[in-house]
């Protein structure tokens, strides 16, 4: 049979991956697909760059339009990332009559809904297994391994770059702008870490695992996010001796009220597996009312474990290239027609637990004042931790933290009792409030 032919739009680090594992591969790959894969045309702007990558054979362009107008091109993979021209190229690829390989997920959250009703509108299919963490198959398990659960709920660590740096921070006790500097210096963190640092990543993969796991259009607007640029080493301190790690998660959940779609920083057990994920690896852990409580864990990043990604969407189009549209697997599990419409609830909304730390004068009455006002709120307290005035200011010190470690709550009640806090004469510098999370 006649290989599928493949192109590809961005010869960068996981372009390049693509091309060495489907070689190194290829016999394997053809048994498991049926027919051969061969990537026949590439565009890049650096088509230098390109042809050192592609090898022979392979035609090699600077316009991505070429490829895309090519009418022996069956499957275009784009890697070129972001919004803006990608989004055009996809379009303009489904348009043509191509299916879609991506590992952007920032198109996806932001104009997933777009691009998927245009792929249903024109019968072919956008694949996107490389666009959340890397080479674990979490999509593939969502969308099909536990298609017969009610997913109730997911959490991950599903950016390596943040995960590093606190990784970092809690095993060399150093503050997050030097553990910045030390990551961009070996390649986890880019130049303009702003997106991984700040959990608009995180934000984008957890929305595209939100829709799948529940039905819902993507809707990354109305996510909560929070990077973890405030966190202090003291905190990450702190909750090592209250049995807790600090990791960013991207969390999703199903409640009476809505679906939960947040990312932050958030205390984990130290027992739980998540908590002992370390350094770069991404680890997502999803619960299923039949199945119970799953683990996938990996490497979310680079050349050749996003490649792995790559080509099982590349497989698995060769698989259903000629198989009626209506018998694939839909963009997000459920058929476009029977999607949901639960409301994403403001963060003002969602109930969870939290860790407080104030920075308040070491005087008679202060902790009484503060249990007092979280009772009034009607918040309970599971754990409290006051340090010695020396030990936080040095001999003689007037001032010392006062942690605590509350039950769930909602979060827009503990704002207002935190502003209740921060007005205190005795609390000295803003309250730290970090989420707590059991995972149970």
């Amino acid at each position: 049979m006649k290989s599928i032919q493949v192109g590809l739009l961005g010869a960068g680090t996981v372009g390049s991956g693509t091309f060495k594992v489907l070689q190194r591969n290829q016999e394997e790959i053809k048994r498991r697909a049926g027919r051969g894969i061969e990537i026949t045309m590439v565009a890049d702007l650096d088509t230098a760059r390109a042809r050192e990558v592609a090898g022979e054979g392979v035609k090699v362009v600077a316009d991505a339009r070429e490829v895309i107008a090519n009418p022996d091109i069956d499957i275009v993979i784009e890697l070129i990332g972001g919004y803006g021209i990608a989004r055009q190229l996809v379009l303009e690829a489904i348009a043509a009559g191509k299916h879609v390989v991506t590992a952007n997920k920032a198109l996806l959250a932001v104009h997933g809904t777009e691009i998927f009703a245009a792929a249903h509108a024109k019968g072919v299919m956008v694949a996107f297994e490389a666009a959340v963490a890397g080479g674990i198959p979490i999509i593939k398990a969502l969308r099909e391994g536990l298609t017969a659960n009610s997913i109730q709920w997911l959490a991950g660590i599903i950016n390596g770059t943040t995960n590093f740096i606190l990784s970092e921070m809690r095993d060399k006790g150093l503050d997050f702008a030097t553990v910045l500097k030390e990551a961009q210096r070996l390649g986890y963190a880019e130049a303009d870490p702003t997106f991984d640092i700040e959990g608009v990543d995180a934000a984008h993969k957890v929305t595209l695992m939100s829709a799948i796991a529940f039905g819902i259009p993507v809707q990354f607007d109305k996510a909560h996010v929070e990077g973890i640029t405030k966190l202090a080493a003291q905190d990450i301190k702190y909750a090592e001796q209250l049995g807790y790690r600090i990791k960013l998660l991207g969390v999703t959940k199903r409640t009476a009220q809505g679906i939960e779609l947040r990312v932050h920083p958030s205390l984990v057990p130290s027992k739980r597996l998540l908590a002992n994920v370390e350094g770069a690896m991404n680890a997502v852990v999803v619960h299923g009312d039949a199945v119970g409580t799953t683990l996938y864990y990996g490497k979310g990043a680079g050349s050749e474990p996003t490649a792995s990604a790559v080509i099982a969407d590349l497989v698995d189009i060769t698989r259903l290239h000629t198989a009626d549209a209506a018998h694939r697997v839909p963009h997000l599990a459920f058929h476009p027609d029977a999607m949901s419409d639960l409301k994403v609830l403001p963060m003002s909304e969602v109930v969870t637990s939290y860790y407080l730390r104030l920075r308040v004068a070491d005087q008679a009455g202060v902790l009484a004042k503060v249990t007092g006002l979280l009772a009034t709120a009607g918040i309970s307290i599971d754990a409290v931790l006051q340090r010695e005035a020396d030990e936080v200011g040095g001999e003689g010190s007037t001032q010392t933290d006062l942690i605590i470690l509350t039950h769930d709550a909602r979060e827009g009640t503990v704002n207002d009792v935190m502003a209740e806090l921060q007005a205190l004469p005795t609390v000295l510098e803003p309250i730290v409030r970090i989420r707590k999370e059991e995972l149970k």
